[in-house]
């Protein structure tokens, strides 16, 4: 897929005190794939910034805690060029190897939101808890009784072409920002294909939401009120321009 004649791709991996585990993830990633990798800082009080540096990412900050404000500001700093974006989570839990598996149908224009399936593919024991995978049901099930679109997942790892990604115009800055690129591409008819992928354990430490049964519940009502919210939303647009 490399080459002079292939699209250009740019790594974002939003990172909250990732210091054990960043350098691990950016030594894994497929060499030649990425022309940027970008680390956004979301307020680390460790060496993250500087772990990535070391491995030649850049790096942007966004001080105010979210995992989607840290993707807009790592949107904001995209090289020019830029023609694919993948996201990847910082901690390992997610295989680099894999993110040709979301790039190809793009290169094939088969698609151009491409969703990295937990649980079409394989999770490790332990990895996808009893609550993290009843609140995907939950709001997989809300969003195909809303729009009649049937996901399998809401997991982070994804590929998307920038063409799209502007037709979006994401906002949401904290939990609601995965739901919302996948509710917004209903809303925008942008082709969409969920590919399986593998889903571990974190390499170290705790995840910071699905680890914390108070933030699960927090981040899965944030979820459900963004699909509610964006479906009000349509439908009052849609109101408005038959007027």
């Amino acid at each position: 897929m490399a080459g002079s004649s292939s699209p250009k791709v740019t790594l974002v991996i939003p990172a909250l005190n990732e210091e054990p585990v960043l350098s691990r993830t950016l030594m894994a990633l497929p060499p030649g794939l990425f022309q940027q990798v970008i680390v956004a800082d979301n307020g680390s009080s460790d060496s993250t910034a500087a772990v990535a540096l070391q491995h030649g990412a850049t790096v942007v900050f966004e001080p105010r805690r979210g995992y989607g404000g840290a993707c807009l500001k790592a949107l904001a700093a995209l090289p020019p060029d830029t023609a694919i974006v993948v996201f990847l989570q910082a901690d390992g839990s997610e295989d680099p190897a894999e993110t040709r598996l979301l790039l190809q149908p793009i290169v094939d224009g088969r698609a151009a939101l491409v969703l990295g399936s937990r649980t079409l593919g394989r999770a490790e024991a332990g990895a996808l808890l009893p609550h993290q995978a009843f609140g995907n049901l939950v709001a997989t099930t809300f969003i195909r009784l809303l729009y009649g679109h049937r996901y399998s997942d809401l997991g982070p790892f994804r590929a998307i072409t920038v063409d799209a990604l502007r037709r979006l115009h994401m906002r949401d800055r904290n939990y609601g920002w995965t739901v919302e690129m996948q509710v917004r591409a209903l809303e925008e008819r942008i082709s969409v294909l969920e590919v399986p992928v593998t889903y571990r354990c974190r390499a170290a430490g705790v995840n910071k939401v699905s680890g914390n049964l108070r933030a699960s519940l927090r981040a899965g009502w944030v979820i459900l009120t963004t699909i509610l919210r964006l479906r009000l939303a349509s439908a009052s647009r849609r109101s408005t321009s038959r007027q």
